[in-house]
């Protein structure tokens, strides 16, 4: 038909058949979003709602947006329209279309009239047709539509892209656009630098044992920098190449360090006077040591302005003081009277190495270690424990902590003695009561324990205190520290057990140190002990808690200088939760990754559950038992037992879950996933304000407090931003972290935010095993924080990409516990073993590092590099 009039004949304006569309991704399918109208033919289609910078744009919720589009008829002859229809959208019915602009809030329009389908219209030579796309969200989140646009014998397709945002999402949209940041400038630094003055030594006792500088051998460096592998790491581990394999490793290691600390580098800053002795310098992301400075540690500085001259001198300048985010430096004098505060310096970090020669040092003595704690397989007597009745001091032992303890006290020396089991079963719980056994039963006993951070090693001392039954005479128990750990880390109720002189933490004499019947520290700062002088065997029982977050190199410092046959050793921990932190992907891969205890695995004593070496700690105490039902099943073979029914109240009061005897909520939205200045971390902030509006409904009873909430999120980004919008809900006592910085921790609720949105992004996540997907120690670790509710937000489209994730989606939509975006369809995956997936990494590759996010893009030659994480700096303080 031909129409003359420029409305539509309404009577022709019909709603036609709707189609139906899933989750579209506009940036893994670029052509959605890239038109190119010469391809298109004669009749020219405008885009709606154009991206701005490559990303949808931005609407509010309950506003309606609206934007043109023109139909342009460049031929010389008529040409039939004989439709423009709305196909589908996402959600259901949120597009319309209409041949007037939408009125605004504030505006009415008795003509206005907006449809799905629009027919029948003649367009004539050069004739531009405009009509409305217009969309009015009722939700946050991504809204999608296709339109179709059917011109004479062929469709021409449209999709539109819309983020609804509310007040919070908007509130943390990215400030700055994303672009990458260029290489940074080295200081050029050779053996002429003028050296810093030091800061003074608080005393002058000499360590008896000093630890060796352990400097990297020119040849080493350089065939790895040139990208080799040394032979020792390429043949693996053998009983005869111990040390060697393991010193590569751990050289690979350093290099990798020193190749981070490069990104901290700084260009064109300047320093302030601070009083005659000192000059300052703001290093930003101090405060969250990021890069770990600490008193003695030293930079480099050049004059910006002579960078590139190879004569200008670069100057040391040693850290006397770090304070927030400002460190104050003393160079040479001559440096000093030279510098204005108007003067740019270049600023060179350089890597502490302190740590790694502790970790050298354990390796080279492990040649003096029986082969029964490096290699128990070797042993060619299997050990048979003879136990005692145990009177427990706890009452609340179950019998496989019972019987674990029993077996620890009958234990007369090597192998290692081991306690695993998943998450929330008591394994802390066990080996402080194996502790206090020794304690109150043998007066001659001496014990060492030691955890992989300062706040697992706190927590292990807090365990001690609060048990009433035993009274631990405080002048027999002692906390060590590290020199460089903060005294305002710890609590005062602990402070007592610890040994310092004006604020800086220090290891008393040998003779007050062997008078201790337990001394409680980090891995790390067990090498205390021998450069003290405690001698091998001083100690009668080693007991290592959360083993498996150690690297065998860092388990070693208690044990190789300390150990003779006959000391007991015990281990706790769980090798299907998170590993050791590594920064090296190549000493990852070759097994710096993995931990001793986990290599103890490969034994078949272990292996194969013999009692004589190992417990597994089955009940469970932390979750509720629909919690624990998939990792019980995907992890620990269904034997978990779970020994928590109880609901809390404020899950009912909340009204959160829409089936109550289900206490997982699966949340399906469609966000955006973002980067912002040259920050590579991603952030979600649909997802954030998602976070937001379910804590507010979770704490509106006033039953639940603030810490009683965790929020598990795999990017540092996300976490600030999570941050940001919690302080300005004055919501500040919710903690938000990383999958590492809750692991051993647990909270009444856990909310995870997945983050990622895109398949592009997904799959580069996937190659390197960031974020959640394909790491099946990652969702180990955060479906098993909750006690009694856990909520996940994440687009499931990519979400059931994993199969772990997709076993969780489906098990919250199978029991009618899933709210949000529509469901993807469901996948089916071939059955597989996620225990090995555990131990020899997924799809047959290693496992890589733990906790890192990696900052480059896939298209870079060079591996990613890693952005640390508590289960770093934690430490920090070894």
């Amino acid at each position: 038909m031909d129409y003359t009039d420029d409305k539509w004949d309404e009577e022709c304006s019909t709603i036609g058949d709707k189609g139906e569309i899933g989750f579209i991704d506009f940036k893994d399918d670029i052509s959605v979003c890239s038109y190119s109208p010469i391809e298109e033919g004669p009749v020219v289609i405008s885009v709606p709602f154009r991206f701005v910078e490559g990303q949808p744009q931005s609407i509010p919720v309950a506003e309606i947006a609206a934007d043109s589009v023109t139909i342009n008829n460049t031929t010389d002859d008529p040409v039939n329209l004989w439709s423009v229809t709305i196909f589908a959208s996402n959600p259901e019915n949120s597009f319309k279309l209409s041949l007037m602009k939408p009125p605004t809030a504030n505006e009415t329009s008795r003509d206005y009239v907006d449809f799905f389908s629009l027919e029948d219209r003649m367009l004539q030579p050069g004739e531009i047709l405009t009509i409305w796309v217009s969309c009015k969200p009722e939700q946050i989140g991504l809204h999608t539509s296709v339109v179709y646009f059917d011109v004479e014998s062929e469709r021409i397709e449209r999709v539109v892209f819309l983020m609804a945002d509310d007040k919070i999402s908007q509130s943390l949209a990215s400030a700055k656009r994303y672009s990458r940041g260029r290489k940074k400038n080295q200081v050029v630094v050779d053996r002429a630098f003028v050296t810093g003055v030091r800061p003074a030594k608080s005393t002058d006792r000499v360590f008896r044992n000093r630890l060796p500088r352990y400097d990297i051998p020119k040849d080493i460096r350089e065939l790895l920098e040139s990208k080799q592998i040394p032979e020792a790491v390429e043949e693996g581990l053998t009983q005869e190449n111990y040390p060697s394999f393991f010193k590569n490793l751990i050289i690979m290691e350093e290099l990798q360090l020193e190749e981070d600390m490069r990104s901290h580098h700084m260009e064109c800053v300047t320093m302030r006077k601070r009083g005659n002795r000192f000059l300052s310098l703001v290093v930003p992301g101090l405060a969250e040591r990021r890069p770990s400075l600490v008193q003695g540690d030293y930079i480099f500085a050049k004059l910006a302005s002579e960078f590139g001259n190879d004569t200008a001198k670069s100057y040391q300048g040693y850290i006397h003081r770090v304070e927030a985010d400002e460190v104050y430096l003393r160079f040479d004098p001559e440096f000093h009277f030279s510098h204005t505060d108007g003067n740019l310096y270049n600023v060179q970090f350089t890597y502490n190495r302190i740590s790694m020669r502790r970790l050298y040092q354990a390796i080279e003595a492990t040649y003096e270690l029986e082969t029964e704690f490096l290699f128990p397989s070797e042993s060619f007597n299997r050990r048979l424990i003879e136990t005692t009745p145990l009177v427990p001091i706890s009452c609340n032992l179950n019998p496989e902590q019972m019987y674990s303890i029993k077996m620890i006290l009958g234990c007369k020396g090597a192998p290692p003695y081991v306690i695993h089991g998943p998450p929330g079963t008591g394994k802390t719980m066990t080996l402080v009561e194996a502790i206090l056994q020794v304690y109150t039963t043998r007066k001659d006993a001496r014990i060492l324990v030691c955890a992989p951070s300062n706040s697992a090693a706190d927590h292990i001392l807090e365990k001690f205190l609060s048990e009433k039954a035993v009274h631990i005479q405080e002048n027999e128990i002692f906390r060590l520290n590290a020199r460089s750990r903060p005294y305002e880390d710890i609590t005062p109720n602990i402070i007592r057990f610890c040994f310092f002189d004006e604020l800086i933490f220090k290891s008393p004499p040998l003779g007050a140190l062997l008078l201790y019947r337990i001394i409680i520290s980090t891995y790390m700062s067990a090498s205390l002990l021998y450069a003290e002088g405690v001698k091998r065997g001083h100690f009668s029982h080693i007991f290592l808690d959360e083993a498996g977050q150690a690297s065998e190199p860092e388990t070693m410092v208690p044990i190789s200088k300390l150990c003779k046959r006959n000391t007991v050793v015990v281990l706790a921990g769980d090798p299907l939760q998170l590993g050791p932190v590594i920064y090296s992907k190549e000493a990852e891969t070759y097994g710096l990754g993995k931990s001793y205890l986990e290599r103890l695995f490969e034994s078949g004593f272990y292996h194969d559950g013999d009692e004589n070496y190992v417990t597994k700690l089955v009940r469970n105490y932390r979750c509720h038992p629909e919690i624990l039902y998939l990792p019980s099943t995907l992890f620990y073979n269904g034997e978990l037992i779970a020994c928590k029914d109880d609901v809390s109240s404020f899950v009912d009061e909340a009204n959160l879950l829409p089936n109550k005897n289900f206490p997982l909520l699966f949340f399906g939205i469609q966000g955006c996933d973002e980067r912002e200045g040259n920050n590579p971390s991603w952030f979600n902030r649909i997802e954030a304000s998602k976070v937001t509006e379910i804590i507010r409904r979770l704490t509106a009873s006033g039953n639940l407090k603030e810490e009683d909430i965790g929020v598990i999120t795999p990017y540092k980004q996300q976490v600030l931003k999570l941050n940001k919008a919690l302080e300005s809900l004055d919501m500040t006592g919710i903690k938000v972290g990383s999958v590492e910085q809750f692991q051993g921790q647990e909270r009444q609720v856990i909310i995870v935010s997945t983050v990622r949105s895109t398949i592009k992004h997904d799959e580069f996540d996937r190659t390197y095993c960031l974020g959640f997907l394909s790491n099946p120690r990652r969702f180990n670790v955060a479906i098993t924080r909750a006690i009694s509710l856990l909520v996940i937000i994440g687009n499931p489209h990519i979400i059931s990409k994993d199969t772990f994730w997709n076993k969780l989606l489906w098990r919250c939509a199978d029991n009618n516990s899933y709210q949000g975006c529509g469901l993807p369809d469901r996948q089916e995956f071939e059955d597989e073993d996620p225990t090995q997936d555990c131990l020899n990494g997924v799809e047959g590759n290693p496992l890589p590092s733990q906790g890192v996010e990696w900052s480059q893009e896939p298209w870079q030659e060079e591996y990613p590099k890693p952005v640390t994480d508590e289960a770093e700096w934690s430490d920090g303080w070894k």
